[in-house]
């Protein structure tokens, strides 16, 4: 008698599924000096914020009548820039690259996460996070986390510590929209660089890095702080804050972030497309779109994948950097959902 076939069935997301992110980037700190000072930066003073009053003019659109379209604008809030005795801004933060993926930082469904880390293991095996390591190394020395403190820069040099070497780095050699070739020579700093952040992501520990970028902008030029979230400030009160750290402008850790993990160029058949930041749904909030909701979108493939239906290697490396990426994906239980419905 032949024996029965047992009816496998098909995985799906669990209600509790996270994971934490595996770059763990530090909040930024921005002080000023002299490009010809770059080796004395450690001496280099923190740059303060300053607050601008201003009176302008109205230039929304829906100003109702004549008169109000001729009333000031009043504006209140903080502004930063380089003093006028120095020409560089330098732009310091630490990177930590850490591995461990396939263990989820919680996860109800042993099934899913035995399944998981099949997957994850299969992908180390094969790929060995080359493509993205070289990808988020891309991102580390073309300066992109200076994000507009890098337009109409001179020069702009990327300094990597990592144990007891450095490595410098041209910001202009780096494409802003091609990634760089992972060169033929192990010993080149590019390549050292992404075989430590490879080793980070594929490994049991972790990796460090210390990250210093200096941009000659010229004396006294404006420069930009992140800003904090203000929401609903009263009429004629302060509403522009910017973010610092012990009286230092700053950056925020997630703005670094962002700007590490922009190596989507999946989300389009269109080799030309725009790269973005990993996202579940290739959201990109400035420009009011999400490019991957029709299929292509992180939960379609996460499970497609595990599920053994086969997916692009491209597609394979974005799953992987959402998941470096981390967050909360767990589905909302049915039962309860239909209960609150009810």
């Amino acid at each position: 008698m032949a024996a029965k076939q047992t009816k496998t069935t098909a995985l799906d997301l669990p209600s509790v599924l996270a994971f934490s992110r595996k770059l763990e980037v530090s909040d930024a700190l921005m002080t000023s000096g002299l490009w010809i000072d770059i080796d004395k930066h450690d001496q280099w003073q923190p740059i303060k914020l300053h607050e601008k009053r201003n009176r302008a003019t109205k230039s929304q659109y829906g100003v109702k009548n004549d008169k109000e379209k001729a009333e000031p604008n009043l504006s209140w809030g903080d502004d930063a820039a380089l003093p006028h005795e120095a020409d560089t801004l330098c732009v310091s933060f630490t990177l930590k690259i850490l591995g461990q993926l396939e263990e989820p930082t919680a996860c109800n469904a042993p099934e899913f996460e035995e399944r998981l880390n099949q997957v994850i293991k299969t992908y180390r095996n094969e790929h060995k996070f080359e493509e993205l390591a070289v990808r988020y190394a891309n991102n580390i020395v073309n300066g992109r986390f200076l994000w507009r403190n890098r337009c109409g820069a001179e020069n702009i040099c990327i300094i990597v510590k990592y144990r007891d070497q450095q490595w410098y780095f041209n910001a202009y050699d780096y494409s802003f929209n091609q990634f760089s070739l992972l060169p033929d020579d192990s010993n080149h700093p590019f390549a050292q660089l992404v075989t430590t952040v490879q080793n980070g992501l594929k490994g049991d520990s972790f990796e460090y890095l210390e990250i210093t970028a200096f941009a000659k902008i010229g004396f006294g030029q404006h420069v930009w702080p992140s800003q904090e979230m203000v929401l609903n400030p009263p009429k004629g009160e302060k509403s522009k804050f910017l973010f610092q750290l012990n009286g230092c402008a700053a950056m925020h850790s997630e703005k670094i972030g962002n700007a590490l993990r922009t190596i989507d160029t999946w989300h389009n058949v269109d080799s030309s497309a725009r790269v973005i930041a990993i996202e579940p749904y290739g959201s990109v909030t400035s420009r009011g779109i999400a490019h991957r909701i029709e299929k292509n979108d992180f939960y379609t493939l996460f499970l497609q994948w595990l599920n053994d239906i086969e997916i692009p290697n491209e597609q394979q490396h974005y799953v992987i950097a959402t998941l470096i990426r981390g967050g909360v994906f767990g589905k909302e239980d049915e039962k309860k959902k239909q209960k609150s419905d009810d």
